[in-house]
């Protein structure tokens, strides 16, 4: 037997065993995804085993390509990957223990809960969305930092999709935006096996997909036979010479590939059965026993060798390139840890009491530019709203192809896709992205919100225009429901700061926050300036006017508001003061951080045995849990088309309408 004959034969028993693995692990669970990995273990062998640059010792080694299974659903095929190439915690007990409590093997492929993995998928369409901002960072943090012999931004973004991928809406956001940018390094791989869930993918749809992404400027390549490596291989090459258009594979794979049920939408979502996982390890002539790893393969597949010596090459040229340019390298270490200036609370806009009235949209442009001369990684832009969420970096640049080092990223109308390529951006490491919209069109892109949530990603969203304040424009953009919606979702920050001074606060806070998204809401009119109490800010409310006695003990009744209405509270205790009420007025600018503080904390605010209302232009029904079931003065209603003061008179925003409810609950 020849060498190359040898080879081929560890190839091919490599592809089994990732393909035996997954069905074993499903059978194990009795729950799962069996078809997809049967049908795509030869690209993912292909693709991991002979171009993959990643070091299974330090996944989170920067230098790493990045590697993104959109279809989530076909986790086992990932997973058997990392415990082939020598990821430490996956063991083949994980594996065993596949969809279980306290193992590495969750149904679909979670970041931070396994090593190895850069981003979070199941829902489709993100994974390969998320590749895009991957992209984006890497051609970004190229362009401004490299420099002649020292390319040490310098890796490809990959990810494997199905055609449930390909369908959903964001997959067309991402693509477009993609090409628009000539993201070369950028590489999609389609299982195109012509199955979904339901139905042969031809009860569902009829267009031509090479078509669709040649006309978004991708290069689309064709492997006609999805089983035949060296094809594989030669179309992954071919990509890879790139270097002004993504690229779209499509591979021609069979669904459940060996087993009873290959080419069958019944592959798909159930494990096979004893008898069906016998009949295609018969089919593919395995005849190991359930989660056997040939010893050939372990030592064929194992990758922490080679990947260590991509790391140590890689570390080289970063200690040289500190040497040639150390400035820049001081800056990149910086960035790479996200590390922020420790005087950053000095550096903010201050606002005086007294001072000119600013909307807080207005407030943050001014704050996102005084941050951006020190903080390198701040980038990002609005969904085609950049002039009205003043998320603009002056003298930043803009991100085009030929200058991705620009730090204002024109999005363009796709407030999902520009949200899903943040996160991109954020795992990739370095980078504090922001994307931009009105509050009302977090409906567009609220599921890449939750999953910057779900993968601990400190994404800032800016999002103005956040009540009917906005006016004119009427019920279609006057945000109602989107807070309720947005604070819903758990390790979110939602914060809706009541003038410029808590505004600035709030963008402190977004920064140290590294454990999840920040929705900052912020206004579109003009808000008087308060004091400043960024403390308070930080503790997510705060005592903003009291009465006589600092313990609160004088208050009859406590005004709890956000933002625009911060100002109404005020107002409304002056009047009641004159009235012989007396009224305390907390500030609460987010929610989810002041659950957090301590018991004597949130009582020293809201003293226990004071009656309290709270004020916010928005669904009332997160208030309540700070009313104690008290009244709550929102929006039960959408808006109106009217001047902004004519509708909060209208809809009860009014000091005469508090001061009513007060008097209602006294």
């Amino acid at each position: 037997m020849t060498d190359q004959s040898v080879s081929q034969n560890v190839a091919r028993l490599s592809v089994n065993t990732i393909r035996t693995l997954a069905i074993d692990a499903v059978q194990a669970a009795n729950s799962g995804h069996p078809g997809a990995p049967l049908g795509m273990a030869p690209m993912g062998y292909v693709l991991w085993h002979k171009f993959l640059r990643h070091n299974p010792a330090h996944p989170e080694w920067p230098g790493r390509d990045r590697f993104v299974l959109s279809a989530g659903h076909a986790s086992m095929l990932i997973y058997s990957l990392l415990h082939l190439t020598g990821y430490q915690e996956m063991t083949l007990d994980d594996l065993r223990h596949f969809r279980q409590w306290g193992y590495h093997t969750p149904g679909h492929p979670e970041f931070f809960h396994t090593k190895g993995l850069d981003a979070t998928t199941g829902p489709l369409g993100q994974g390969a969305a998320m590749t895009v901002g991957m992209a984006m960072a890497e051609a970004h943090l190229a362009a401004r930092y490299n420099r002649e012999g020292f390319p040490i931004f310098d890796n490809r973004t990959y990810a494997i999709m199905g055609d449930g991928d390909l369908q959903e809406g964001i997959n067309h956001e991402a693509a477009a935006l993609a090409g628009h940018l000539k993201l070369g390094k950028l590489i999609w791989l389609h299982d195109d096996n012509h199955i979904q869930l339901d139905t042969p993918t031809n009860k569902a749809e009829s267009e031509d997909t090479a078509a669709r992404f040649r006309a978004y400027g991708w290069n689309v390549l064709k492997v006609e036979d999805g089983d035949n490596l060296d094809e594989i291989e030669k179309a992954i090459a071919e990509a890879r010479s790139q270097s002004e258009r993504p690229t779209l594979i499509q591979v021609r794979t069979i669904i459940g590939f060996g087993s009873p049920r290959a080419g069958t939408s019944k592959a798909h979502g159930e494990p096979l059965g004893e008898e069906g996982v016998a009949e295609t390890k018969k089919a593919l002539g395995w005849e190991y026993p359930a989660f056997t790893v040939p010893d050939e393969v372990a030592a064929h597949m194992n990758a922490r060798a080679k990947g260590a010596q991509l790391e140590a090459d890689w570390e080289k040229l970063m200690a040289d390139y500190r040497t040639a340019h150390p400035d820049l390298g001081k800056e990149v270490d910086a960035l790479l840890a996200r590390e922020l200036p420790a005087n950053l609370a000095d550096l903010l806009p201050k606002y005086e009491v007294g001072g000119k009235a600013a909307a807080t949209r207005n407030a943050s442009g001014e704050v996102i530019n005084a941050l951006a001369k020190v903080l390198p990684g701040l980038m990002g832009g609005s969904a085609d709203l950049s002039g009205s969420t003043k998320t603009t970096i002056k003298d930043g640049g803009e991100m085009e192809a030929g200058t991705m080092g620009g730090r204002n990223v024109l999005f363009g109308v796709r407030e999902f896709g520009m949200s899903a390529a943040g996160n991109g951006l954020s795992l990739y490491g370095g980078l504090h992205p922001m994307v931009g919209t009105f509050l009302v069109f977090a409906d567009y892109l609220k599921p890449a919100f939750r999953l910057s949530a779900l993968q601990m990603q400190p994404v800032t969203y800016v999002l103005t225009h956040d009540s009917i304040g906005l006016g004119e424009d009427g019920p279609t953009h006057q945000p109602v429901d989107q807070l309720a919606m947005l604070r819903a979702v758990p390790g979110a920050h939602v914060i809706r700061p009541a003038d410029a001074n808590e505004t600035a606060a709030a963008w402190l806070m977004a920064l140290e926050y590294d454990k999840g998204p920040t929705a900052l809401a912020l206004s579109r009119q003009d808000l008087p300036i308060l004091p400043a109490n960024i403390e308070g800010v930080k503790k997510g409310a705060y005592v903003l006017r009291d009465v006589d006695g600092a313990d609160g003990q004088g208050a009859q009744v406590i005004l709890i508001a956000s933002g625009s209405e911060v100002a109404l509270a005020l107002s409304s205790a002056e009047r009641l003061a004159e009235e012989g009420v007396q009224a305390r007025v907390v500030s609460m600018p987010c929610m989810e951080v002041f659950r957090q503080q301590e018991q004597s904390y949130r009582d020293s605010v809201l003293t226990p045995g004071v009656k309290r209302v709270a004020i916010e232009a928005a669904s009332p029904q997160p208030w309540y849990e700070w009313t104690l079931g008290g009244p709550v003065i929102g929006m039960t209603t959408f808006g109106a088309s009217a001047p902004a003061k004519v509708l909060f008179e209208k809809f009860g925003f009014s000091v005469e309408n508090v001061v009513k409810v007060v008097h209602s609950v006294l």
